[in-house]
């Protein structure tokens, strides 16, 4: 038997991919799932592609149900890990997918998701300079956001090495539908989305103050766009040099040295631009960094499966971090296709 696994949330898109990849892992033993008004179902039943789940039968979401385990994931609505994780042991290692504990300040948090800030956990975002040794001591990891990590990674070594200014950073970012959850919505209908590119929750998206915590930016304008596709973000972060004198070449160098003995993170090769296509079904993250020949401004853009390593990849390679298991168990560098 392996290491025991439970998944809280099991019957959204996240939840699902979770236990796609966990059914594959070579050290991991999905010994529960979890779901609300699915309770008692097969998991097949929800999500017809995990036949090596067959057997397994989504059950209540309790604290009695998840103790059994030697590692839970929650991937639960926002507002809803806070409690639930209270009342599990303090020795169980639990990776929370949701924003419950992302943020550091709680009376920003309460601003942006209207609900009691429930503590602090550390933040789940390897590549970041020393955060891989705070997780792997960790018993308590809080996911990243979706949007978050495209943003994150695509800015956060340029803030570090003083190339670009904190001030007026700007960001687009389009995703896939399956960001917003699996539940019933008249916007989210194929009839609705198709053929359709839609702003939302401009000026407030919830992911901004975790990306100014996390990146080092001190401003940041955020357009998130809902795009006609199941899965993938596609984000554009642009902020104004430090120096005119900054080359492409300079800029490129930097994310280079930041990310080359990362597994997961591939500054492509000059002149190719991120496609969210090309990481689909992966946990890799695909950045190219120019300059704007007209406002001078550094251009990087990022793409990445917004349900791999914007959630279910990303909570997995924190949990192997955690487990002290190789990192990329159970994870895949290379995207599906078509």
């Amino acid at each position: 038997m392996g290491i025991r696994v439970a998944v809280a949330g099991a019957s959204g898109y996240a939840g699902g991919e979770l236990l796609r990849l966990l059914s594959a892992h070579p050290e991991l033993e999905v010994v529960a799932a979890t779901a609300h008004s699915n309770v008692g179902q097969p998991v097949v039943a929800v999500h017809p592609g995990l036949r090596s789940l067959a057997g397994l039968r989504f059950a209540p979401t309790t604290a009695a149900t998840l103790s059994e385990a030697d590692i839970v994931f929650l991937a639960l609505p926002h507002g809803s890990s806070g409690e639930l994780a209270a009342q599990l042991p303090d020795g169980l290692k639990i990776v929370d997918l949701g924003a419950d504990h992302r943020l550091i300040d709680g009376a920003t948090f309460e601003s942006y998701y209207k609900t009691a800030h429930p503590g602090t956990w550390t933040y789940g975002l390897p590549e970041l300079p020393g955060q891989r040794e705070k997780i792997a001591a960790s018993s308590r990891v809080a996911n990243t956001g979706c949007y978050a990590v495209a943003t994150i990674l695509a800015l956060a070594p340029l803030v570090a090495a003083g190339v670009i200014e904190t001030e007026d950073v700007v960001v687009v970012a389009a995703s896939g539908t399956s960001g917003a959850g699996r539940s019933a919505k008249i916007n989210l209908l194929g009839s609705e989305v198709m053929g359709d590119v839609s702003p939302y929750k401009v000026g407030a998206h919830q992911h901004v103050p975790e990306i100014l915590q996390a990146s080092g930016a001190r401003t940041l304008s955020m357009t998130p766009l809902l795009a006609p596709m199941p899965r993938g973000i596609l984000a554009t972060v642009t902020a104004r040099p430090t120096s005119a004198a900054l080359t492409e070449a300079e800029v490129r160098g930097v994310l280079h040295q930041a990310y080359a003995d990362e597994p997961f993170v591939h500054l492509l090769e000059e002149g190719v631009q991120p496609r969210t296509a090309a990481t689909a079904g992966s946990n890799s993250v695909h950045l190219q960094a120019v300059i704007d020949i007209n406002s001078g401004r550094v251009i990087v853009t990022s793409a990445i499966d917004n349900i791999g390593k914007g959630a279910a990849g990303q909570a997995l390679q924190n949990a192997n971090i955690m487990l002290g298991l190789d990192e990329r168990a159970g994870l895949a560098v290379d995207a599906v296709a078509p």
